[in-house]
């Protein structure tokens, strides 16, 4: 089961997400492990074995929680997760087997430092059980899952207290902390390397062109392939997933079969547009059909990337 609460889109916007995990069976494991995320940066990792914040970067400077929140927090967060598996366990007549709850917990600034939703998902074995969005501009939650629609009133509007004057205020004070702190790195910018290859396919008379970014940050890049200066229909290209390299930025790659004539007969190229490239990167294929490869050529171009 992947747990997943959307990452901010746009360059003002940020997030800080909370991801747990709780193991309920024999396992080498934590019964409990947390991490915490800045936007799509790993900062810290706790477990209940542990019972300390491992921060990624060892300095006074990196922790933007301090231990002794942290350990009020995940204890909380550790002891409504072990209430919630249990209560799934009955409800589905567990008794026996290695079972899993995980919860996912975040807030977000908007641009202008705007306060936007909170957001909580809950899972037990893979099966979404709870989700709730609580709007803090407006003090509204609202609630979707299997377990969410068992509130009562009463359960109801505590939870609206505890999001107006706890979970929210507190997760945006965190946030903001840990955005002044890890400023320079969750906010950085790094230029893409990008490729436009071509190779022989086996056993065929047929091509892969394929335009490949890679070791760029942050994720959000615009990758096109062109075919005589028009973009080749999505339905025809294969790949296009984002995809995270070892050293904390991305990569992306497009690629697309054609046939040798459609090859000569076709002028194949691909642009990248990222925040750290202040112009449109172009780049053109050569059509030299015995080497696996391509050579690539860099066009100039005085197209500026749209805001």
């Amino acid at each position: 089961m992947l747990m997943c609460i959307p990452i901010p889109c746009c360059t003002g916007s940020h997030s800080l997400l909370v991801f747990g995990t709780l193991i309920i069976g024999d396992t080498p494991f934590p019964e409990f492990s947390v991490v915490l995320m800045l936007d799509d940066t790993q900062l810290c990792y706790y477990d209940s074995n542990l019972k300390n914040l491992t921060y990624r970067q060892v300095n006074s400077e990196s922790e933007c929680i301090s231990q002794e929140v942290a350990n009020h927090i995940f204890s909380d967060v550790y002891s409504r997760m072990k209430d919630r598996a249990l209560y799934s366990k009955h409800q589905f007549n567990l008794t026996h087997g290695l079972h899993t709850q995980q919860t996912a917990h975040g807030c977000e600034l908007l641009d202008k430092n705007i306060p936007g939703a909170f957001r909580s998902l809950d899972s037990f074995n893979g099966l979404d059980t709870a989700q709730w969005e609580f709007n803090m501009a407006q003090n509204t939650l609202q609630t979707e899952g299997l377990w969410s629609t068992m509130l009562s009133h009463m359960e109801r509007k505590t939870s609206e207290l505890l999001y107006t004057n706890v979970y929210g205020p507190l997760c945006i004070k965190a946030l903001r902390n840990c955005l002044h702190m890890w400023k320079k790195y969750v906010m950085r910018k790094v230029k893409p390397r990008v490729r436009l290859l071509q190779k022989t396919l086996p056993d065929s008379t047929g091509v892969k062109v394929t335009c490949l970014a890679t070791g760029f940050y942050p994720r959000h890049i615009n990758l096109t392939l062109l075919r005589d200066g028009q973009p080749v229909p999505d339905h025809h290209i294969t790949g296009g997933e984002l995809l995270p390299n070892g050293d904390d930025t991305y990569q992306m790659r497009k690629s697309l079969h054609v046939s040798t004539e459609e090859l000569q007969q076709h002028h194949y190229t691909c642009t990248a547009e990222h925040l750290s490239l202040g112009n449109k990167l172009d780049l053109e294929l050569g059509n030299s059909q015995n080497s696996h490869v391509s050579c690539m050529h860099l066009l100039p171009t005085v197209s500026h990337k749209t805001e």
